[in-house]
């Protein structure tokens, strides 16, 4: 057995800088974070060869003093905290004082910096664990960090290392991150001498904007949520643009890049009920709070964090979401459009008999009167359609209410032009086609039909408490121990739930009663999930989950289906209600209900004006 020794410092500095250095990324985000608590406005990147061969970051921050150039390269180092105090309310990026500690280690490192209110520039060099003495130099103000030959000491990391397009993708990464938290930072990227990346100071949105692209930015909705000093912002992406992996998910909490399991369940649970199968959602957000109600330091590379109040962080960022994805894109418009409709001369205006139904609109042009003015009698037939989409009797709400007409001066008339507009026919039996203000409107009735009854679904069942349906046969099953002490000490719970469930020994259950709205689900699986559930999460989620699933495929067999023939209103109505209800631009299953194609793509369609 061999003795135990005290490593040398250079392998102390090794193997620390393993775990702070794992690639040229990490380099940068040290750098940059460096950057940024030094007071930077603007920030400069310049790589070369994905970072192995060269990364060199420029600053115009406060500087360091010639004086502490030395300890700026020694571990555990650091301006960013004084105290044990000061590690409970971090508000700084870097406080570790591994960073540049770590990259000097295991590189190359040249450090020039120009004080603010110094006379000139000083400089200090290291070769891994060889550290030269400051000198001299010439530099504006601000900070020049250049890393030359990482892990030129360390070949054994150097050959796990992937291709330089490779590397250079992750530090365009973090370079993007660091950029979408500081929106009043000026930062530019060059690699192997050309512009990669240049953006100058903006507004959180436009900041956005000009990061993630166009595309990201109009297909999102901001979300702004405030509560007992939290705040949460951003922009989410509507379900439509979900993406194929999670490559557009940035989660900050206080300016800081991180991955939390509890902030990615809480999104996730946000987003299931309206998005599609594997796909993952896209988002920007940032949550401001106390910094002594998180703790940052977890871990060297300090993307993890533990909060104070867990469950209620989660809770505020799963209803912020589900608040800002609930409200219907077909809806959201804060006016709706008029437009002025004129008499038609082909109609007296004379005739008693004559149904006011001449009107033709001067923009757009609406070519189906009776959307405007119907008959009583045409009224008051029965439809049965409608009679679901209101859930009664048919006939009850006159078009016109819907339409909502008003008076614009004798003579002519002002109809409103609703989000999604009006129907102008069906395609195949399968898709609505409507004219708004925009343009062209194509809705799926029978997924948009599906998530209209599934809300009025759970909307019913909400209001009212969980009932249990006992069962004519009770379901016995055998479990083990835990399960047992789990019923035994959570009958009152269970009870709440809806559960009449009792022990039949010390090794079986059996299931007298279950949640009405679930009787006709496997009653043993629901039971081992439930207390599974119970010991380990939140029974009420897994309730709320399951039942929603019954309530899906409810509202699947209940929406109209593919090939019906609808009159126009009946296509209306739905496009009514859709305007009003949450989540109507995707059906249960995560699939968008409606597109709009504007009359400028449909004019490069045809090449009109060309």
């Amino acid at each position: 057995m061999r003795a135990i020794k005290l490593l040398s410092d250079g392998l102390i500095s090794q193997i620390a800088a393993g775990e702070v250095i794992e690639r040229p990324a990490s380099v940068l985000k040290e750098l940059l974070e460096n950057s940024i608590d030094a007071g930077a406005t603007e920030i400069l990147v310049n790589i070369a060869q994905g970072g192995l061969k060269l990364m060199r970051v420029t600053d115009n921050g406060t500087g360091i003093p010639a004086e502490e150039l030395p300890l700026a390269l020694t571990r555990h180092a650091t301006s960013k905290i004084t105290s044990q105090e000061d590690l409970h309310k971090i508000t700084s990026l870097g406080f570790r004082g591994e960073g540049l500690a770590s990259i000097a280690s295991v590189s190359c490192l040249l450090l020039i910096s120009h004080q603010t209110n110094g006379k000139h520039a000083w400089e200090i060099r290291s070769e891994g664990s060889r550290l030269m003495p400051p000198e001299p130099s010439s530099h504006t103000a601000g900070t020049t960090v250049e890393v030359r030959d990482l892990f030129f000491n360390l070949p054994a990391r150097r050959k796990f290392l992937k291709t330089e397009a490779t590397e250079f993708a992750h530090c365009e990464e973090v370079f993007r991150r660091t950029a979408l938290s500081h929106a009043g930072i000026t930062f530019t990227l060059r690699h192997n001498g050309n512009l990669r990346c240049h953006w100058q100071v903006a507004e959180g949105m436009e900041r956005i904007r000009s990061v993630l692209g166009e595309a990201f930015s109009e297909a999102a909705t901001w979300v702004d949520e405030q509560s007992a000093g939290i705040g949460l912002q951003g922009m989410l992406a509507l379900p439509a643009y979900s993406r194929a992996a999670r490559d557009m998910q940035y989660f900050f909490v206080n300016g800081r890049f991180i991955r939390d399991k509890l902030i990615a369940h809480a999104l996730r649970e946000a987003y299931r009920d309206v998005l599609h199968l594997d796909r993952h959602a896209a988002f920007v957000l940032y949550l401001t709070i106390d910094p002594e109600q998180v703790d940052v330091n977890v871990h060297p590379t300090k993307t993890e964090v533990r909060f104070r109040e867990a469950r209620a962080i989660h809770q505020f960022v799963y209803h912020g979401v589900s608040k800002a994805l609930a409200a219907p894109r077909s809806g959201a418009e804060s006016s709706l459009n008029t437009v002025t409709l004129l008499p038609d001369t082909s109609v007296s205006s004379g005739s008693a008999e004559q149904p006011r139904a001449g009107f033709v609109p001067t923009v757009p042009t609406l070519t189906y009167p009776r959307q405007t003015y119907l008959p009583s009698e045409m009224i008051a037939q029965p439809f049965n359609f409608y009679q679901i989409l209101s859930g009664g009797e048919s006939g009850k709400v006159p078009l016109q209410n819907q339409l909502r007409q008003v008076e614009a001066g004798e003579g002519s008339e002002q109809l409103v032009i609703p989000p999604l507009g009006f129907a102008l026919g069906q395609l195949h039996g399968v898709y609505i086609l409507a004219q708004n203000q925009k343009g062209l409107v194509l809705v799926d009735m029978h997924a948009a039909h599906e998530r209209i009854v599934y809300e009025q679904l759970k909307s019913q069942l909400d209001q009212q408490a969980l009932s249990a349906q006992r069962l004519l046969i009770p379901v016995t099953f055998h479990v083990d121990r835990l399960d047992i002490v789990t019923v035994e000490e959570n009958q009152a719970l269970l009870q709440q739930l809806g559960f009449e469930i009792s022990t039949l020994s010390a090794v079986t259950l059996a299931v007298r009663a279950v949640p009405a709205i679930l009787q006709h689900a496997d009653a043993e699986k629901l039971v081992r999930d439930l207390l599974d559930e119970i010991r380990n999460g939140d029974p009420g989620q897994l309730l709320v989950a399951r039942r929603n699933e019954l309530l899906a495929t409810m509202a699947c067999h209940g929406a109209v289906r593919a090939n019906r023939s609808l009159t126009l209103l009946e296509m209306n109505e739905l496009l009514r209600k859709m305007e009003i209800t949450e989540r109507s631009d995707q059906c249960n299953h995560g699939r968008p209900t409606w597109f709009e194609i504007s009359l400028t793509e449909l004019d490069k369609m045809f090449m009109r004006g060309k």
